[in-house]
Formats: structure tokens, sequence, C-alpha cells
């Protein structure tokens, strides 16, 4: 797996101060993509051990708050195999860091339905995860107002509440609970 980038102090990308992987490698191709130059899955440099290291010291420091996976598509099934090792060490070595993951599959038809059920790594990485914010991007749909989306149609989905009920649960930012 190669990554194209990697933000050490990311506040676009889910809640908090976060370090966020873009990987390499997307099959959508969305129109008007933020992100075009990833789709190449040979784009970027090698995920190895070293990089992984990198980023688990970033976590660290308790200003961040977790790590957000996007791209590219974390969720292809040739990065589903190289982000599957690191995610788990982030949980074990990082448990109360929240990941995130980006994804233009849909949780419920593809995800869930269908990827799930084709491959194993896909139901262990998805419950690894606490975000994963579903659905191509839309062009057509575009909203700059939206937070952490780019299009309408996305849906930002709470995976282990969702996974224990069965249905798709949206998430909600504990800060506006409180208010």
């Amino acid at each position: 797996m190669n990554y194209a980038e990697i933000k050490y102090c990311d506040i676009a990308n889910g809640p908090g101060v976060r370090v966020s992987l873009f990987v390499s490698g997307c099959t959508h191709h969305c129109k008007n993509c933020f992100n075009e130059i990833t789709w190449d899955f040979a784009y970027g440099e090698p995920f190895t051990k070293e990089v992984e290291d990198r980023i688990i010291e970033a976590l660290r420091p308790d200003y961040i708050r977790g790590l957000t996976l996007l791209g590219g598509e974390p969720m292809e099934y040739a990065n589903q195999k190289g982000l599957l090792p690191f995610v788990k060490r982030v949980r074990k070595e990082l448990p109360r860091k929240d990941i995130w993951c980006f994804s233009g599959y849909l949780f419920d038809r593809e995800i869930l339905e269908k990827m799930c059920r084709e491959q194993e790594v896909t139901r262990e990485l998805l419950n690894c995860f606490d975000v994963l914010v579903d659905g191509r991007f839309v062009e057509e749909l575009k909203d700059i107002t939206l937070r952490f989306r780019g299009s309408s149609n996305q849906r930002i989905i709470d995976v282990p509440k969702s996974l224990q009920r069965g249905e798709i649960i949206l998430w909600q930012d504990e800060n506006e609970k409180l208010s």
C-alpha cells in the first residue's frame, strides 16, 4: 500500500486535532474530487513500519484526538489489507484515540452487504472504526456548509452503534449533545 500524504495537525477531517493519513488508490473517480492525484495506487510513498511508527508517535500527545483515514479510498481491498495491521496497532497502543474513515462506498449496501461477506479483512477493519463518513462526493450536491462532508449525500455514521443495532446510526458530536 502507498500513501499520498500525512497531515500531523489536521482540524478539517474530524473533530479536534487529528493525524490524517491519505492513502493512494481509488476507483470511484468522483467528478471534481478534491484529491484526484490519489486515484493512482502507485502514487506517493510505500506505507512502511517506519511511517507507522511516526504516525503512532504523532498520535501520542493528549491534544491529538485521533486518527483519520482518507485518500484515495481506504476501503479499496488493497488498502484494507495494508491498513488493518496498522489500525489494530493504533487501537492496542492508543485505545483512547478515535478512528475516523472517509469512504466513497456506502456503509450499508456496499460495505456491509457486499465487502464484509466477501472479505474477512473488511469486517475486522470496520470493527476498529469509530466513525465512517460514507458516500461518493457528488458535485451537484456540494455544500460547503456541511461539517466534515463535501456533499449532502454523504453520511457521518457511528460505526459501533450501527453494527450493534443493525441499522445506520448517525454520529453526533458529544459537544453538540451538551448544548
